[in-house]
């Protein structure tokens, strides 16, 4: 039986969450349809460009995402202090490049009177605009509903492009967040599809490797033309979520290690997930891994089988229970061998 999803997603416990969604169809929703030899490549970039620009909107920061042939995965980061700390022209700014205005935010927004029926209306619409704006559930439906019309459009047929709605997983505790978002990142890999970071195209680690090893594009771009040149001011989209470095620290404004410890472990994860790749067997440990009291053994296994590991629910095992109890009204959930091995006792 399916649960609500107010009981799933909980960002007062974890603001971090892993999403995955897939298509429905036997066409792809990127790659290659070998039956008829049609191209759907271009669809990543929409899935991308959609979450880039969603994340803009929404107070939800981008950690990790992969996008493969009929699926992707996704682990956002819900950021309420941001929500919380949007004004009322922020919210209904923001709100509305998503849906149509309504009519008294637009008179309040040109600095129009409010009587006092439309006053107390926009305010009853403000705060539930600003609950939405940090919601991963109306950020979803607002990636997959476009997609969808686009490729129903493109493809000139009707009817449901997703299986169903998305699945999550609550990530509890930064052991959590690091071998899922790993799990995300080596999708490629681990489905034989690419043979290194570097390669793995529509992934957060391409992008982080390629914006490390680029300098960053200005906001301002020169356009030039036989008789002048013009600049014009480029609104950009928000980055993925940076490595704060601020494991075991009890604060944490973003993804809390290293991105150079992250880099250091993805590395060595992914030559051992490719047994092909020369001396991907390594007797020392990364950084992280030592840190964090995590065997290799387990580290791997659960970099590969992670979403099967789990249920709705990754963490310290008695903090899944935890969770369980307070928002499912169950005392048993899925794990409990997996999550002890990357959580050993002290």
């Amino acid at each position: 039986m399916t649960s609500a999803r107010r009981i799933l997603i909980d960002a007062e416990t974890t603001p971090f969450y892993h999403v995955i969604n897939r298509c429905v169809r036997r066409a792809y929703l990127c790659g290659e349809d070998k039956l008829t030899g049609k191209s759907f490549e271009h669809r990543r970039g929409w899935i991308v460009d959609k979450i880039k620009a969603l994340s803009t909107i929404f107070c939800i920061d981008i950690c990790a995402y992969a996008v493969m042939s009929n699926h992707y995965h996704l682990v956002l980061k819900i950021d309420l202090n941001e929500a919380n700390a949007l004004s009322h022209r922020d919210v209904i700014s923001r709100w509305q490049q998503l849906f149509h205005g309504n009519e008294v935010a637009s008179k309040y927004m040109k600095g129009e009177g409010l009587i006092e029926g439309e006053q107390i209306l926009l305010d009853g619409l403000i705060a539930e605009w600003q609950e939405r704006l940090s919601s991963i559930s109306w950020f979803m439906r607002c990636l997959n509903e476009e997609v969808a019309r686009k490729a129903n459009r493109e493809d000139e047929c009707k009817g449901a492009f997703w299986e169903g709605r998305f699945k999550s997983q609550a990530l509890l505790d930064e052991q959590a967040v690091l071998a899922c978002m790993m799990y995300v990142d080596l999708n490629p890999i681990r489905a034989g599809i690419a043979d290194s970071l570097q390669t793995s195209d529509f992934t957060s680690i391409q992008e982080r490797i390629t914006e490390l090893n680029t300098t960053r594009n200005t906001e301002e771009k020169a356009l030039k033309t036989k008789d002048m040149a013009v600049t014009i001011t480029v609104m950009p989209l928000k980055a993925l979520a940076e490595f704060d470095g601020a494991a075991h620290q009890g604060t944490q404004s973003g993804i809390p290690f290293h991105f150079s410890d992250y880099l250091q472990l993805i590395d060595w994860t992914g030559r051992a997930i490719r047994h092909d790749k020369k001396g991907f067997i390594d007797s020392s440990r990364p950084k992280l891994l030592c840190e964090l009291g995590i065997s290799s053994d387990a580290w791997l296994t659960s970099t590969q089988e992670f979403r099967r590991q789990y249920s709705g629910i990754s963490g310290r095992w008695d903090t899944m229970c935890e969770f369980k109890r307070k928002h499912q009204s169950g005392k048993w959930c899925k794990g409990k061998a997996s999550s002890q091995a990357i959580h050993p006792s002290p």
